[in-house]
């Protein structure tokens, strides 16, 4: 304490320090599940009801099959499903039992399998199987595989073994984003969501090996519900594949944008693509179009710094935002923006928005941007010349005239070519590998937004979000023709075209995070109100529902929550590392779980006992039941509503401008 910390008429005090909270000491819960008795379904594993396919039924078998392989050192199984018949063939062997391979082999040479995850294991111990590799051998490539993450090719280079050649289609690249199948499960709310029952290095018993079976034939059903989720997807890229004539089945978009791509410039070059060689530590620098005249000094400042600015390729071929960009905000009006590679974002938080008698709210959006900046600018990669040019410009033409005619399967996929083509310039690995392109197109599309957004807030009109291609702009009525005109030049200047529509009401917790009421019914939805789909986890989606249902009807939310029969709409999926207890019930990697009103305690980490985050009073729901449970705790989906509800200004709308 300092000397003159203490007087007659003050006292100078340092502030009391602050108290530690203690933390909770844990332990991990008993591993009851690595016991021999640990049996799970081992009755309906037992008695495995499901109907088999006859020789002759195989012969004149036209539907694809699911396939999928568990492999012990003891054990080997590899098991096939029909997708629409259900029926089931399936191969084992245990201890050095043979299996019948020329069925085996016969059955995947003349029909299609599709699996999960194929291209880099199932196929590769597949081949070794059909050479009468051993269990051990098989487990050993597993291993390899697995475990040491080895590629396919060092794994059959090792054993001397070709791969086969069969007709099969892998899901997890046509999946969006990546996710194990279990989790897609949990997405799609399958009937049965089971881990691995046993770890990969033990032996199994006979009991055992009947619940593996099990195992296997559920990730089967979950794999024929991931396919005909997809659906759309791979009926795209059947139809692409025939056109092209190159197998896209297995791609993801941007893979199969850089096949397309890569086999047209073939034809023209007359010699296969590859990718550039680029040093780490390249620079480049951004070339401003003509266009891009602002008239505040701020802005000018910001262009003379990115003018200046080189941006350099890191050691993994990847290319960031420059540190004088990194941390640079920018104020326009009442909103302020961040520049970055992945694009221009607003960076409001709880705002919300309403239309009234004084404003409108208008989301405009640039028409195929990222695309259009590469056509108007004439970029291509150097390694791939000039013929880029004609074969994107041709896809990006032939894509409209489709979507104009009406012809909705060749526009869409002409739409996967054009946006996954883009996903390539960053990585270093592909022949669209470019990353002067990509600072090119990403800051031109930031730049040229700005020049928008400076526009139109000198003319005394807000724009109030701003995200990558798009903005939303809250304008007096009274001004709605200056707004038009305004974008109507900008357009004719810049050479992009804006479409849009108006909002009644716009509900942020953050410029990704947001529920938008439009003019002429329904709601636009991104990030946490979004529906969740095969690209993210379900997370109480009746909370959403209560929202969208109080913002768009008026509904009470207790009403949307309390009259709800559907389950699944209470859930919460996750995945959780090194797998998840409740009560010393093994649950496994990807769990779900509702909150009850009867369940206390939470759910915990196998391996530290630490709790599975938001999961206090968690009942886990592994197995989806045929009715509505009784012990919802509907009175805490009330109040999670209620919070987010608080956190989008639904309780206080921002004044207008």
């Amino acid at each position: 304490m300092r000397n003159d910390a203490l007087g007659i008429f003050w006292e100078d005090l340092p502030p009391e320090p602050k108290v530690r909270k203690e933390a909770i000491k844990r332990t991990p819960p008993e591993p009851v599940w690595l016991e021999p008795d640990y049996l799970p379904y081992l009755e309906e594993a037992s008695a495995f009801n499901f109907e088999f396919y006859t020789d002759e039924e195989l012969v004149a078998l036209t539907e694809a099959l699911m396939y999928d392989i568990e492999c012990y050192a003891n054990y080997f199984l590899i098991c096939f499903r029909g997708i629409e018949t259900g029926k089931i063939v399936y191969f084992e062997s245990y201890w050095d039992s043979k299996i019948d391979l020329p069925k085996l082999a016969w059955l995947v040479g003349t029909k299609c399998i599709v699996g999960f995850n194929i291209n880099k294991y199932d196929n590769i111990i597949l081949s070794l199987a059909l050479k009468e590799f051993n269990n051990q051998s098989l487990k050993d490539a597993t291993n390899m595989i697995i475990v040491d993450r080895a590629l396919p090719w060092d794994v059959l280079h090792k054993f001397k073994c070709r791969q086969v050649k069969c007709n099969s289609i892998d899901l997890i690249e046509v999946a969006p984003l990546f996710a194990s199948l279990k989790i897609y499960g949990g997405r799609m709310h399958v009937k049965r969501m089971q881990d691995l029952p046993f770890p990969p290095g033990v032996l199994l018993t006979e009991p055992q090996r009947l619940i593996v079976r099990l195992y296997c034939v559920n990730d089967l059903d979950n794999t024929k519900q991931l396919m005909k989720e997809m659906g759309k997807e791979l009926s795209l890229r059947i139809r692409m594949s025939s056109e092209y004539q190159i197998d896209l089945r297995s791609k993801s978009d941007a893979q199969i944008a850089e096949a397309v791509i890569n086999s047209t410039i073939k034809k023209i070059q007359g010699s296969k693509p590859t990718p550039p060689f680029i040093m780490p530590g390249q620079k480049y620098y951004y070339n401003i179009p003509v266009y891009l005249n602002f008239q505040t000094d701020m802005l000018q400042r910001v262009l003379g710094i990115i003018d200046h600015t080189p941006f350099v390729v890191a050691e993994k071929g990847n290319i960031g935002m420059p540190e004088e960009l990194k941390n640079l905000k920018l104020t326009i009006g009442h909103s302020t923006y961040k520049m970055g590679i992945g694009g221009l974002h607003s960076t409001e938080k709880k705002a919300a928005h309403k239309e009234d008698d004084e404003y409108i709210l208008s989301e405009q959006d640039v028409t195929s941007y990222y695309p259009r900046i590469i056509l108007n600018q004439e970029l291509y990669p150097q390694h791939l010349g000039r013929d880029f040019l004609t074969v994107y410009r041709g896809i990006v033409e032939q894509r409209l005239k489709a979507k104009a005619a009406g012809d909705k399967a060749t526009s869409e996929s002409l739409k996967i070519t054009i946006n996954g083509s883009f996903g390539k310039l960053g990585n270093k690995h592909s022949i669209l590998y470019a990353p002067d392109l990509l600072i090119q197109v990403t800051v031109t599309g930031q730049l040229t937004l700005l020049l928008l957004i400076e526009r139109l807030e000198l003319a005394g009109i807000s724009v109030v979000s701003a995200n990558t291609d798009g903005l939303v702009i809250k304008c007096k009525r009274n001004r709605r023709d200056l707004m038009d005109s305004i974008i109507a030049q900008w357009e004719k200047d810049t050479g992009f075209n804006m479409e849009g529509g108006d909002y009644s009401a716009l509900y942020s917790r953050d410029v990704n995070n947001y529920i938008a009421v439009k003019k002429k019914g329904g709601v636009k939805t991104k990030g946490i109100f979004s529906k969740p789909g095969l690209r993210k986890n379900p997370q109480n989606r009746i909370v959403v529902n209560a929202i969208t249902k109080l913002l768009t009807k008026g509904t009470p939310i207790k009403d949307t929550i309390l009259q709800c029969t559907d389950v699944t709409k209470f859930l919460t999926v996750r995945t959780v590392k090194g797998g998840a207890v409740k009560d010393g019930e093994y649950l496994g990697s990807a769990i779900r779980w509702y909150r009850s009103t009867e369940e206390g305690g939470e759910i915990v980490y196998a391996k530290t006992g630490n709790k599975v985050a938001t999961s206090d009073g968690g009942k886990p729901l592994m197995d989806l039941p045929d009715a509505m449970p009784c012990d919802i705790d509907y009175g805490w989906y009330e109040e999670e509503t209620e919070k987010i509800l608080s956190l989008i200004g639904y309780e206080g709308v921002a004044s207008s401008d």
